[in-house]
């Protein structure tokens, strides 16, 4: 007879143990790893060419540079500028102005779903003027500032808790050439006043307003009670004639990039702030410093600059052009000067506007495309990648258009 010792206690439970811990590890490795929550990209499109409805949404993807097919998800009268409220706020909105030429144009607000991207309007206010062009929201989602091409004018409102904007605060117009200059001599282009952008400064105290009319940029204290706006100081780069257009500050808060849209060039200042609780003061200090975005043997009367955008990480800066070279592409030096390392060649004539695109908040008002005609999505380079090279700019597909009008001067902003 053979006798079978049982294994002691001890042993088994160090085998269970054990087998435990390899079932654990082979659960954990087969785990599926959770995806980033999608990245949405809104187009703006102008609804005048008869080929887009309104305002459409695809999902980036970053891993492989791509962007899905546009769908449309709001149908609205030619958004032609389009901004997010602030995250972290328990309810998102995107604003969009309808920039029809006509003294009745709107802003029309948006409740967004940053889960799937989805828009519902929710109001629809009046902008103040015509050809509306410019709408931004503060980074405390209080307050909203709307500039109005055609109009000559610009105007503020108040963010209302549901999202939606309040009724027009102050409306002020820029047609008084006393306070705001005279017209610039371009009789083609700069025939009156035109506000071109409305810029918070990262603090939330100032507005700037860039005039393509008038060729000077106001910048105005922005009352944190009332939101009323002080009186401007103006400034210029004493070129008259190159129409600014839009402003951006870089991420140190100390220089402010304006491109101008006349002559194809872009400007370098210097902002200062003071804080003196009776009459704060921003101001503007010209650095002399000047770059074109086009070749310099291209004809500046083919060409007209659009957009301006800083990568979050303050190293490079891009420009878009309406005209034979779409984008130009810039490395920042220690000194804040530029120097151009791309010009990608035209896939479309009129790309207006770039807005970066943030993970953190899952969704972005990105682009501008007048005639839907492409489909565009930019990720900032690293911070060590400081050898020229093409920035990481994909052209995804195109869709139908419709051949262009001649530019007009003041119905087109």
């Amino acid at each position: 007879m053979v006798h079978v010792h049982a294994p002691p206690i001890p042993c088994l439970v160090s085998c269970l143990h054990g087998l435990c811990a390899l079932l654990c590890r082979l659960a954990h490795s087969q785990k599926k790893v959770v995806p980033p929550p999608p990245i949405h990209v809104f187009f703006g499109t102008d609804t005048n060419k008869g080929v887009s409805k309104g305002i459409y949404r695809s999902i980036f993807d970053s891993a492989l540079g791509q962007l899905t097919p546009p769908v449309l998800i709001a149908a609205t009268a030619r958004p032609s500028y389009l901004a997010v409220s602030p995250p972290g706020s328990s309810r998102r909105s995107l604003y969009a102005v309808n920039a029809i030429n006509d003294p009745a144009a709107t802003v029309t607000s948006f409740m967004l779903d940053p889960g799937t991207g989805n828009l519902q309007q929710t109001g629809q206010v009046p902008s103040g003027g015509a050809g509306p062009a410019y709408v931004s929201v503060d980074s405390t989602g209080h307050a909203a500032f709307v500039a109005n091409y055609v109009g000559a004018s610009i105007t503020s409102y108040r963010v209302q808790p549901d999202g939606t904007l309040s009724q027009p605060v102050e409306r002020l117009d820029f047609k008084d050439h006393q306070k705001f200059g005279a017209p610039g001599p371009n009789s083609a282009r700069q025939e009156n006043s035109h506000p071109h952008c409305v810029t918070i400064s990262p603090d939330d105290r100032f507005l700037l307003v860039c005039d393509l009319g008038t060729d000077h940029i106001s910048v105005f204290y922005i009352h944190p009670e009332t939101g009323q706006l002080s009186d401007p100081h103006l400034f210029t780069n004493e070129r008259p004639g190159s129409g600014p257009r839009h402003v951006v500050f870089h991420p140190n808060g100390r220089w402010v990039y304006c491109i101008n849209e006349i002559d194809s060039s872009i400007d370098r200042c210097l902002w200062t702030a003071t804080r003196f609780s009776n009459a704060p003061q921003g101001l503007l200090v010209n650095s002399t410093f000047s770059v074109k975005t086009i070749a310099p043997d291209f004809p500046a009367e083919k060409n007209t600059a659009a957009e301006i955008a800083i990568s979050p990480d303050g190293n490079f800066l891009y420009a878009s052009n309406r005209g034979k070279i779409l984008w130009s592409s810039f490395r920042l030096q220690k000194t804040a000067t530029l120097r151009c390392f791309s010009g990608s060649p035209a896939a479309a004539k009129r790309l207006a506007t770039l807005r970066w695109i943030r993970r953190r908040s899952g969704c972005s008002a990105a682009i501008r495309t007048p005639q839907m005609s492409r489909s565009f999505a930019a990720t900032p380079l690293r911070e060590s990648s400081l050898a020229p090279r093409r920035p990481s700019l994909w052209i995804r597909r195109s869709l139908p258009s419709s051949p262009e009008p001649r530019r007009q001067a003041a119905t087109n902003p």
